[in-house]
């Protein structure tokens, strides 16, 4: 899946508002997400537990809701986690497929990085 966004620049190149497409992989948009501390300590959080949480996530996580709550959105904007309400509560667990998606996606990306014959001078 890619994903384009179109950004218009205030430069004024050609007499036109000059605009940039910026292709971002699927990859980036994970590693985007997980660049925040708090996402990987909700991400590891619903790792340890192995079931989903019911309830309030806050209280296994040393922040306050709101921010819990804003992480847990981006979250599961980008498929890593699924969240499923259940009378008053919701149940958040990991996306057992988007998180193997992501591991391929690492694994491929450190593969092709070949630093054997790497210099630096």
């Amino acid at each position: 899946m890619t994903y384009i966004y179109v950004i218009k620049t205030k430069r004024n190149v050609t007499g036109k508002n000059n605009i940039i497409r910026l292709r971002l992989t699927t990859g980036v948009m994970l590693y985007k997400v997980l660049g925040h501390p708090a996402r990987l300590q909700i991400l590891r959080c619903l790792t340890e537990t192995k079931v989903c949480i019911t309830g309030d996530i806050s209280e296994e996580l040393p922040l306050v809701r709101t921010t819990v709550n804003k992480h847990l959105t981006e979250l599961k904007k980008a498929g890593l986690i699924q969240g499923h309400v259940s009378e008053k509560n919701t149940n958040y667990c990991l996306n057992p497929e988007k998180i193997n998606e992501l591991k391929r996606l690492s694994e491929s990306f450190l593969n092709e990085i070949n630093i054997e014959s790497y210099t630096c001078e």
